[in-house]
């Protein structure tokens, strides 16, 4: 926990609004700023906005990348709002015939999903940036997540694509996109990355495309819920990368969940504390319906806890399972987790909420009341 997310929730200001998520756009700007160092003479980099669109997270994200990567017109148009003079990339399958036209209209590069969707993008017979998305076969062991067979097109369906450029010569091919799998390693992001481009560049030379071909190489950096210090090695997928790009060549990066998620926490009290049949339970204000993520990925989310106990129960050196306020068994945030001393009243504070946590949650279930929003600006 940084220093000002700390002060924060130890202060007043956090007995008047729990649960509340807390972003230290300090860390966030610092943690940016790491990553386009790491990254100079290497990638371009697009934050995909799906992590984490907050209007304050763009803010402070955008001076370190080269522009956001949308996957709607919700988000297309919430970005362009956010920032107006922004490079935008608009990707993701099931466009509807309202978004391709946003996306001609305002997207610098639209990633096409299969031959329909270039069909239809073709029939609005308007300029156009394209890359064609490629959904290799390859080996996903492993991943965290693996895109299957609805997110781009695979090397049998992207030869369609060809002819259907060679009647719109007003839709121009860029390059190629592919995003493949989540959850990677910098050693296991390099060897996917030599992948990608083992396959596009032939296949890009082959379809004409030989000025300034763009090579999007995805996004997926692992973080680890387990450890918040393990993270994503930077500095050597940088160097790696940009040895790998040849002359004239654009590559590019979307990172989200690697990039904002150290920023944001969760921030709770705790309304209870029993047994049921020999374990112990501490119930928490709010749930899965504010953070969805130890939900979804099915993980223990990591905490800290600062002593605020009064007079009710508590439990102390002893594994503890912390759940919400909801009536399902799955509104669980952590399982079975030692801790010296937990007591009603406590604060409890989640860490690594910074993505893919408010923006991806049930906020309505069972009608509880919204969390509170809180921005640290100062020095983290």
């Amino acid at each position: 926990m940084t220093d000002a997310v700390r002060r924060w929730a130890g202060g007043p200001a956090a007995n008047d609004d729990l649960p509340a998520f807390v972003y230290d756009l300090g860390a966030l700007r610092e943690h940016a700023a790491g990553i386009r160092a790491a990254l100079a003479g290497g990638p371009e980099i697009l934050y995909a906005a799906k992590a984490n669109p907050d209007a304050r997270i763009l803010a402070a994200v955008a001076p370190y990348v080269d522009g956001i990567e949308v996957a709607s017109g919700g988000e297309l148009a919430h970005v362009r709002s956010a920032l107006p003079q922004t490079r935008l990339a608009f990707g993701g399958p099931g466009k509807t015939d309202a978004e391709l036209a946003l996306a001609v209209r305002e997207a610098e590069r639209v990633h096409v999903e299969s031959p329909y969707e270039l069909t239809r993008l073709a029939d609005l017979r308007t300029d156009v940036d394209v890359l064609l998305r490629v959904n290799l076969a390859g080996d996903r062991r492993g991943v965290a997540l693996a895109m299957s067979g609805p997110f781009g097109m695979d090397p049998d369906a992207i030869e369609e694509c060809r002819e259907i450029l060679a009647r719109a010569p007003w839709v121009r091919l860029r390059g190629v996109h592919a995003h493949l799998a989540s959850g990677l390693d910098a050693d296991a992001m390099l060897r996917q990355s030599a992948e990608i481009l083992q396959w596009a560049r032939p296949w890009l030379d082959k379809a004409g495309c030989t000025d300034a071909p763009e090579v999007n190489l995805g996004g997926g950096m692992a973080v680890d819920y387990s450890d918040p210090s393990r993270r994503f090695d930077w500095a050597t997928y940088g160097s790696e990368v940009a040895s790998m790009a040849q002359p004239g060549e654009t590559l590019r990066i979307e990172p989200g969940r690697a990039v904002s998620v150290y920023a944001g926490w969760y921030v709770t009290r705790v309304l209870d504390v029993k047994k049921a049949h020999g374990q112990w339970y501490a119930v928490l204000q709010g749930g899965t319906h504010h953070i969805r993520t130890p939900a979804t990925k099915n993980h223990d989310q990591p905490f800290t806890v600062l002593p605020q106990g009064g007079n009710g129960p508590s439990v102390g050196e002893a594994p503890v399972t912390l759940v919400g306020q909801l009536c399902t068994p799955k509104d669980v945030f952590a399982r079975d987790i030692r801790v010296s001393h937990l007591a009603v009243g406590d604060v409890v504070a989640f860490a690594m909420a910074g993505a893919y946590a408010w923006n991806i949650s049930h906020h309505d279930f069972l009608m509880h009341p919204k969390p509170g929003f809180h921005y640290l600006d100062g020095p983290s």
